[in-house]
């Protein structure tokens, strides 16, 4: 009973919390929660407290040995493959069961099951995005072209089971306890629907958005707004490659008419603003050893438990190590004894949305050229807690897709329907390019395994043993015409339609660049070279180019260099728009002791946003303000619209303070850059003096608060507030309030691997563990773990060993 005290004040306060949080639902029986032999006491423990030398489980062939090292990442050691994700299965719910059941009820629209009515708008939204429907494609995929791997994801599920059948009321996590419900069994299709989440989490679009600015604005200032080649594009893919393909053909329709509605609906939920990730790989030319490095950092929503769960997986003929996703299979950022991997989102367009017109009110056919197509119906029948009967949602599907709006569902919204065309629904099998990554051995087989790879994009670094250094992105990739899906698009006319798809083989793709590195985050895949139309709407401007002006003048690099660059706080942002500012500012202003003070530390600022500065707080300050300022023109439109990213607005009050949409219409004097930099400067000034009266410091750890916040917000005795670290958005160490590096690894690939790692949480699902949140500390200061590879023979003092036997 280690933890005894901190779970006891952890209960009390989110007894309070929850008794005064309606929208959790019903409250949970208390008298069970505190019953000393099966509620919240018997979650006091750590792992190592409870550990078992012996368990029988069925299906086995043979004993797996499972050795857990001090931060409790388990090393599995099997005989074969079946074996290794059954035991795979059987560890990861150990640690992380009721996170992986919860992640997949999201995921299926099913929260309604556990909080009530409350949720049935998120549900109903998340059934209609078609997210379950894409998991049953995958599943239907696998069947028919992948048995063993559907092999693979049975064996993984029945691990799951097995723990999930040896719980009784007092070993549930604690989660179920406090909600009041108990696991059910795991399937393989649970695992899909988790790659599902995934894809829905890094995949957005803007198309309504567009459409909207396109009424507002007219092509060409649009184009000057939101141009979809702006200077300084760094690309993925180095600029000037020659691509060695012939490309595919498309035929620009010779008329396009556009939906013309008034489009008042809200969005769908989009990746927050500046979220991304890093990856690169130097060549041996450039390290002081001569072997290939390489480096990745997934920047994610920052919860506990973490999103990633480490573990080394052994077989006879491989070994692998890294991060896994909770309920998938096989290691999803990681190395092996050969290569290493890393992934970051390409933010390629794969969603597009269609007009539809119905025949009549039955919704059953709709218009598609000259003839009448049937739609489907698709019944989502959704649980409620509380109630006796299931709410039954009805949704229509177009060969394009579901019909996510229409007049059962935010129809008061608009008067049209419209269908959402995305990868996501079709058939694929993202869980193999993983299973085969992870025993690869060369270039060749990397490429293998991409070649199963379908949503969401991704740009995959690469590097081997044998020298190699390599970045593809990686993704179903529809073939478009210039411009198509970027506005809505009349589902009547054929010619809107996705003609094919482009070839594996033609996707952006680089080996051994002469520059000696590869580098994405999340920028333009490829310059304007490329033969295929691309585009996105959230391409990052300033991450990308710090790190590739890093890489370009380091020489003789070393591992610690490339923790130094993962951490790395400088600001570019701020560095090329505050001079702008300071200087738009001139003496035009309030000279208050405080504003001489706010601008004389933000003078003698070097641009770095670690956690004791106190200028980057009153930076984003100022910059914020000013931006609602510079664009409160297009913001006051009735219709969802995007706003100029900070890159174009910082190009547009440096080139042109005078532009034309700077000048607020409702005023009678006519403003430029200057007047909205005046503003917000005065509004930084009031709002830091404000700051400073009620909370006093304001330097950049204390301003921006960073938080990991439970997956259940409401959780926040399972929470971790106000972390001491820099970084930022746009900044290459991506760390916010609630975002930033959820998994950081770096690995050289010498003749003995070298690795280390870190994330933002433990390994431990359960608060009451001391392998909860012990990595934070580590993780916040630019600290890692120790990742080598590690034999039985090396784990004999570790801090206790399992070993999984068949059942008799």
């Amino acid at each position: 009973m280690k933890y005894f005290s901190f779970f006891a004040v952890s209960f009390i306060a989110i007894g309070l919390g929850y008794l005064s949080a309606i929208q959790m639902g019903p409250v949970p029986p208390l008298g069970l929660l505190l019953d000393p032999s099966h509620g919240f006491w018997q979650n006091s423990y750590s792992e190592d407290d409870l550990a078992r030398e012996e368990i029988e489980i069925e299906g086995l062939s043979a004993p797996v040995s499972i050795r857990y090292d001090e931060n409790l990442i388990p090393h599995i050691f099997a005989e074969n493959e079946l074996d290794l994700y059954r035991a795979q299965g059987y560890v990861t719910a150990q640690h992380r069961l009721w996170q992986m059941e919860f992640q997949t009820m999201a995921a299926a629209g099913r929260i309604s099951e556990l909080v009530g009515e409350v949720a049935l708008e998120l549900d109903r939204m998340t059934r209609r995005k078609g997210l379950g429907y894409g998991s049953e494609m995958g599943m239907k995929f696998l069947i028919e072209n992948d048995p063993e791997t559907l092999s693979y994801l049975e064996a993984y599920a029945e691990g799951v089971n097995e723990y999930i059948e040896s719980l009784d009321q007092a070993s549930l996590p604690l989660e179920y306890k406090i909600l009041n419900y108990r696991p059910e069994p795991w399937t393989p299709s649970k695992s899909l629907l988790l790659l599902k989440y995934m894809t829905d989490m890094l995949v957005g679009d803007r198309d309504l958005e567009y459409t909207n600015l396109r009424k507002i604005l007219g092509d060409e200032l649009l184009n000057k707004l939101f141009p979809e080649y702006p200077e300084e594009v760094y690309p993925v893919i180095e600029s000037g490659k020659v691509w060695g393909f012939e490309p595919l053909t498309v035929e620009k329709p010779d008329s396009i008419r556009y939906p013309d509605d008034e489009l008042l609906l809200d969005p769908l939920p989009q990746p927050e603003e500046g979220i991304g990730s890093n990856n690169w790989a130097v060549s041996g030319s450039k390290t002081k050893s001569g072997n290939p490095i390489l480096a990745n950092d997934p920047h994610l929503g920052l919860n506990l438990p973490s999103i990633w769960y480490s573990m080394q997986l052994s077989t006879p003929a491989y070994t692998v190590k890294g991060a896994s996703l909770p309920g998938a299979l096989g290691i999803i950022s990681g190395f092996n004894e050969w290569i290493a991997w890393g992934v970051t989102n390409a933010t390629k367009d794969a969603r597009d949305w269609y007009k539809v017109t119905f025949k009549d009110q039955s919704r059953s056919a709709y218009r598609y050229g000259d003839e009448w197509r049937d739609a489907e119906v698709r019944l989502e029948e959704i649980k409620i807690k509380g109630e006796k009967k299931p709410f039954v949602d009805t949704v229509i599907y177009t060969h394009y897709g579901p019909v996510v709006y229409d007049r059962s569902f935010r129809g008061d919204r608009q008067d049209t329907n419209f269908a959402l065309k995305w990868t996501l629904h079709q058939g694929s099998n993202e869980q193999k390019t993983f299973l085969l990554l992870n025993q690869s051995k060369n270039h060749g087989d990397y490429l293998d395994a991409l070649d199963h790879y379908v949503a969401p994009a991704q740009n995959f670094a690469f590097a081997s043993q044998e020298g190699d250094i390599a970045m593809r992105i990686q993704g179903k990739f529809p073939l478009k015409w210039e411009g198509q899906g970027k506005f809505f698009m009349n589902g009547e006319d054929p010619a809107m339609e996705w003609e094919a798809y482009i070839p594996n083989d033609h996707n952006p793709a680089t080996l051994n660049p002469e520059r000696g590195f590869v580098s994405s985050a999340n920028q333009h895949p490829v310059d304007s070279l490329y033969p295929y139309y691309v585009f996105d709407h959230t391409y990052e401007h300033y991450r990308n180019r710090r790190i590739i002006a890093e890489l370009e003048s380091m020489d003789q690099i070393t591992m610690e260099d490339m923790m130094k660059l993962q951490f790395d706080d400088y600001y570019l942002h701020a560095s090329e728009a505050l001079p702008v500012m300071l200087d738009l500012l001139g003496e035009n202003y309030e000279k208050s002791e405080q504003a001489e003070k706010y601008l004389s530390e933000l003078r003698e600022w070097d641009f770095y946003a670690d956690p004791n500065q106190k200028a980057p707080s009153l930076f984003i300050t100022w910059w914020n303000k000013t931006y609602v300022e510079l664009w409160k023109n297009l913001s006051n439109s009735k219709s969802p619209i995007v706003l100029p990213n900070n890159y174009q607005t910082s190009k547009l009050i440096l080139r042109e303070p005078e532009f034309e949409l700077f000048d607020h219409k409702e005023t009678p004097q006519v403003e430029s850059a200057a007047d909205h930099v005046k503003k917000g400067f005065e509004e930084m000034v009031n709002q830091m003096r404000k700051w400073e009266s009620e909370e006093g410091d304001y330097s950049w750890a204390n301003y921006k608060q960073t938080t990991i916040n439970h997956l259940v917000p409401q959780f926040e005795s399972f929470s971790v507030k106000n972390i001491y670290t820099g970084g930022g958005r746009g900044i290459v160490n991506a760390t916010s309030k609630g975002h930033g590096a959820s998994w950081r690894m770096i690995v050289e690939l010498g003749e003995e691997v070298k690795a280390i790692g870190i994330y933002p949480g433990g390994q431990s699902g359960n608060p009451g563990s001391r392998f909860y949140q012990n990595f934070i500390p580590k993780w916040a200061n630019g600290e890692y773990l120790n990742f080598d590879l590690r034999s039985e023979g090396d784990l004999d003092s570790v801090l206790f060993t399992t070993q999984l036997t068949p059942s008799k």
